[in-house]
């Protein structure tokens, strides 16, 4: 069925235009899409058709209600019930490839880009979509799963350019929303839960069970559960009728940390992994145990466990110096960060930069402000992503939790803040900058201005 009889059969009416492809979001809109307007949208909804527009979409779907524009405008009630019918009519191609989910609040990203590097070692051409944007593609997304849209345009790219396998980061948000609705994955992989995104689910009982929905029968095939995490159990129960693999870093025989990361013995394989912090050998591990799930024997995926390097902003190193860039922002990351420095630099002092973002989830402020408070030896409070709150208000919720005695600053400017600490950072201390990792953008009320702590950390250098 094309989309003309498809659209024909939601709502009885002529048709004069052809559709190259869909959008949820005016801003990504090209020439020749269809605009999708869900109600509600408060980002892409009705008030931005007429940038759709702009933007060269050549219709617009409205849900329930008639609105009057330059293109085609057809009304479709309860238009949300459609977007799966309508992705798999445009990108039919979409569900014809090897998918891998990963769900956790920390983790997510460093799994999908250490189970592509493992998989490209072994000549399977691959592709990730998360966080980090879409490789191979080249395109930046806005959110850690993108709309489902975005997604399956995505796969049917990927099978175009003949690639076998695809890891999607799979947030609870996505989950929630049905952005990966009809999709099959081969694998579901669970790393950890801890406190985040509470604005939006209210409670952590919630919060699971958005993470669990990725474990129905009906869509996945296989689930990896990390045993370590507290709440193993009850993924353990949601996948029960599903086949399940386990991993901890218990099936490690021994390993022993250096300044580079472990040397470990794993099923009678001695190697050395190149990544720093316990949680690192969890997500080694997962990456590990997936591409085992593959069918690839031991002999070939543990000698390249040892090539294995980290996705940009986390864990990392800042050349020659003891600087570490990480997208630690929930306590449970900050917490494993400043830990794995701790234990990697048991002589160093440690300093960190971090801060909050705004209009999300207030209550890991204080937290986060304990933790830092408990293992720096000193911090400098700055902006994260402010958005529309005041900075003073976000770093007063920080300071909650930090003791009087700690030494610590207030330096909104994080590039001031940044550029302060890589210079006076002393031979015997080790400095991380938290909470914004990868991103190139700083956000500040309605503005979003280039920015990244990578560069701003080596710049200051010069």
């Amino acid at each position: 069925m094309d989309i003309k009889t498809l659209l024909a059969n939601i709502q009885n009416t002529s048709f004069s235009f052809d559709v190259n492809g869909l959008s949820l979001n005016s801003q990504t809109v090209q020439k020749g899409d269809l605009f999708v307007a869900l109600q509600g949208n408060q980002e892409h909804g009705y008030d931005y058709i007429e940038d759709a527009i702009s933007n060269g979409c050549v219709a617009v779907l409205v849900d329930g209600k008639d609105v009057e524009c330059s293109v085609p405008s057809i009304r479709v009630d309860n238009l949300k019930s459609y977007l799966v019918k309508l992705a798999k009519n445009l990108y039919p191609k979409a569900n014809n490839i090897k998918l891998i989910a990963v769900t956790g609040t920390n983790g997510k990203t460093s799994v999908c880009h250490f189970i592509s590097q493992l998989a490209t070692s072994l000549n399977i051409k691959n592709g990730v979509i998360g966080t980090l944007g879409l490789t191979s593609i080249d395109k930046k997304t806005i959110n850690t799963t993108p709309d489902i849209f975005t997604i399956y345009s995505a796969l049917q790219n990927y099978i175009n350019q003949g690639m076998k396998l695809v890891v999607i980061e799979a947030s609870s948000h996505a989950l929630v929303q049905g952005r990966l609705e009809g999709l099959t994955f081969i694998q579901g992989i669970f790393t950890n839960l801890t406190q985040d995104h509470l604005d939006f689910h209210k409670n952590m009982k919630s919060y699971k069970e958005a993470k669990g929905k990725l474990f129905n029968k009906n869509s996945i095939e296989k689930a990896i559960i990390n045993l370590d995490d507290d709440n193993h159990s009850y993924f353990l129960n949601v996948s029960s009728e599903i086949p399940t693999e386990t991993f901890c870093n218990n099936d490690f025989s021994y390993f022993k940390s250096n300044e580079y990361g472990f040397i470990c013995k794993l099923n009678n394989f001695v190697f050395e992994l190149p990544l720093i912090g316990n949680f690192n050998l969890s997500n080694a591990l997962a990456a590990y145990k997936s591409i085992r799930s593959l069918g690839y024997e031991d002999d070939n995926v543990i000698p390249k466990l040892t090539e294995l390097s980290p996705p940009p902003g986390r864990m990392q190193k800042i050349p020659r110096k003891n600087i570490w860039i990480d997208y630690a922002h929930t306590p449970d990351a900050l917490l494993n960060v400043l830990k794995t420095l701790k234990f990697h630099y048991p002589d160093y002092r440690i300093r960190l930069v971090f801060g909050c973002g705004g209009d999300r989830d207030k209550t890991k402020r204080q937290i986060m402000g304990k933790i830092a408070s408990a293992n720096a030896n000193s911090i400098i409070i700055t902006n994260d992503n402010p958005r529309s709150e005041k900075p003073e208000k976000i770093c007063d919720d920080i300071l909650a939790g930090i003791k009087v005695e700690n030494d610590v600053q207030v330096i909104l400017d994080r590039r001031k803040a940044i550029t302060s600490a890589v210079q006076t950072l002393g031979e015997d201390e080790v400095l991380l900058i938290a909470g914004k990792g990868h991103e190139e953008i700083q956000i500040i009320g309605s503005e979003r201005l280039a920015f990244s702590d990578y560069e701003v950390a080596i710049n200051a250098l010069i």
